[in-house]
C-alpha cells in the first residue's frame, strides 16, 4: 500500500532500513518526570541529535510542532494507562487512527501486555486498530512486552512471542526488550517479516546504552524505541546523535 510506505519513510530511513525513534509518552504514566517538563525543548533536542520519530499522546502533538529546527516523524500513540491504577499493565485505547491522521502523523503506536490480566482486551483493541491502519493507509507500531505473574519478560522464548503475536496483528514495526542475547535475538529477527527495534530498557550509563543498541543492531534488529534512556541525559541532543551514528553506521 503505497500509503503505508510513503510514510514509513518519515519514520523509517529508506537508505538503512533502521530508525531511532524516541517514545516521549511517559507522561500519561508517571506524571511531569524528569527530562519531559519542557516538552517543545526536548523534542527540539531529540530532533537536533538525529532522530527519525517520536511518540507522543495526542494532546502533546502541538508541543512537537516547533516551527524551526529539522523536521521529525510523528508517531501518534494511541493506548494508556497509569501507574496509579491497580493494574498498570492494563492498556486500553484513548485515540484513534482517524485522530491520529487529523494531528498530522506519520504512524501510530500501541502497546500490549502479553500475560496480562486483561490480555484479551488489549488484542482485541490491537485488532481492531490493525484493521483501521490498513484502511487508512497507517504505519502501526506494535509495543509488545511480557509482563504477567512467573514471566520472564526479557527471555528470549518471551520476546519471541511478542514479536510473533505483534506480527500476526499485523504490525509495520515492533518494539519489544531485548532478551541480552544477540545470537537469540538474531534467531527471533529472522523468523519474522517486518522490522523489529529494541526497548531502551532500564536507564544505564551512555555506554551501556550504546554497546546494547551496538550488539542489537549487529544481531540485524531494526534499531531502536527508547524513551528514558534517551531524553533524561545531561546532553539529550549529543546522545541522541551518538544513537544515531550506532543504529545507521552499521554494516547491514
Amino acid at each position: 500500500m503505497i500509503g503505508k510506505e510513503i510514510r514509513l519513510e518519515r519514520i523509517v530511513d529508506r537508505n538503512t532500513g533502521r530508525a531511532v525513534i524516541v517514545p516521549m509518552d511517559h507522561g500519561m504514566t508517571l506524571g511531569q518526570i524528569e527530562g519531559l517538563r519542557d516538552m517543545t525543548r526536548v523534542i527540539s533536542a531529540v530532533s537536533e541529535g538525529g532522530a527519525n520519530a517520536i511518540v507522543l499522546h495526542k494532546g502533546m502533538v502541538k508541543a512537537g510542532h516547533r516551527r524551526h529546527g529539522r523536521d521529525i516523524g510523528l508517531i501518534v500513540h494511541l493506548s494508556a494507562s497509569t501507574a496509579l491504577n491497580p493494574d498498570p499493565n492494563d492498556k486500553v485505547l484513548v485515540c484513534t487512527v482517524e485522530e491520529a491522521i487529523a494531528l498530522g502523523a506519520d504512524g501510530v503506536s500501541i502497546h500490549i501486555n502479553l500475560g496480562a490480566p486483561n490480555e484479551s482486551r488489549m488484542l482485541e483493541a490491537a485488532g481492531a486498530v490493525s484493521k483501521e491502519c490498513t484502511r487508512w493507509g497507517m504505519p502501526l507500531l506494535i509495543m509488545a512486552y511480557a509482563r504477567g505473574t512467573g514471566i520472564d519478560g526479557s527471555s528470549p522464548a518471551a520476546v519471541s512471542h511478542c514479536v510473533r503475536a505483534a506480527e500476526e496483528l499485523g504490525a509495520d514495526l515492533i518494539k519489544v526488550s531485548y532478551p541480552g542475547d544477540p545470537a537469540a535475538f538474531r534467531r527471533i529477527v529472522e523468523a519474522c517479516s517486518v522490522p523489529v527495534m529494541v526497548a531502551g530498557g532500564e536507564k544505564g550509563t551512555d555506554e551501556e546504552a550504546i554497546e546494547m543498541i551496538r550488539e542489537a543492531v549487529g544481531a540485524g534488529g531494526a534499531g531502536v524505541c527508547m524513551g528514558r534512556n534517551a531524553f533524561q541525559r545531561d546532553d539529550t541532543a549529543a546522545f541522541v546523535g551518538r544513537i544515531c551514528t550506532t543504529v545507521h553506521g552499521a554494516p547491514r
